[in-house]
């Protein structure tokens, strides 16, 4: 098995995934997986692994994530891996296409950048009277 580098982001997280031949470690910025929380946040990432469990338990995965929030970390986290995944097994690519298109192709969707003379967000007005 060769050594796999993959990317994923999600709104402003960008993760990166090293996969390597080992016994099934899977490490989140040196945190082990089963140490990470809230616990839907961990079963978002276990989704690729789980629906490929065949590689996922034959190699270790290495995960450094930055920047967005808990969410937007967990998506990117979840893409890289599957990335990193499907270049082991092609296979695996049109499983996860069929099983979640968001596995493979990034969401790009930014949040909306606010406006001057706006109230507080992108497309908020002071409310206006008219008598």
């Amino acid at each position: 098995m060769k050594v796999t580098q993959a990317s994923g982001t999600r709104k402003r997280a960008i993760a990166r995934a090293t996969l390597r031949q080992g016994t099934g470690k899977i490490t989140i910025n040196g945190v082990d997986l089963q140490n990470v929380t809230p616990e839907f946040v961990r079963l978002k990432i276990m989704e690729p692994l789980a629906l490929a469990k065949d590689v996922a338990g034959k190699c270790d995965v290495a995960v450094l994530v930055q920047g967005g929030g808990i969410i937007g970390q967990a998506d990117a986290v979840r893409l890289a891996i599957a990335r990193a995944l499907s270049e082991q097994s092609p296979k695996l690519k049109e499983l996860f296409l069929k099983y979640d298109r968001h596995l493979i192709v990034a969401d790009v969707r930014q949040r909306e950048s606010r406006k001057p003379n706006t109230h507080g967000n992108a497309r908020g007005k002071v409310q206006k009277s008219y008598r």
